[in-house]
């Protein structure tokens, strides 16, 4: 379900939801993105379209995205959103 980049990214920004890591490995990474039910969105727009449902996003741009804790870039123009 979550391709490589999307775990590594995990990998590498999880001190930015977590004060501990959660997982060290990719295999870790996927079982925990999956038992959490984190979401890959395409864009910023799938982003604030999904976390309508959860806040109000009416006064976030686009560029303040990354700022949220629970989103992380891919950077690739995809977005992992993990609800911790």
């Amino acid at each position: 379900m979550f391709d490589e980049d999307v775990l590594n990214a995990f990998l590498e920004q999880q001190g930015k939801l977590f004060e501990e890591p959660v997982c060290d490995t990719p295999e870790g990474a996927e079982a925990f993105l999956e038992d959490v039910c984190a979401v890959v969105c395409e864009n910023e727009d799938e982003v604030l379209e999904y976390l309508e449902e959860e806040m109000d996003t009416t006064e976030i741009s686009k560029d303040e995205i990354t700022e949220i804790e629970e989103v992380f870039a891919v950077g690739d123009g995809r977005f992992l959103v993990v609800e911790g």
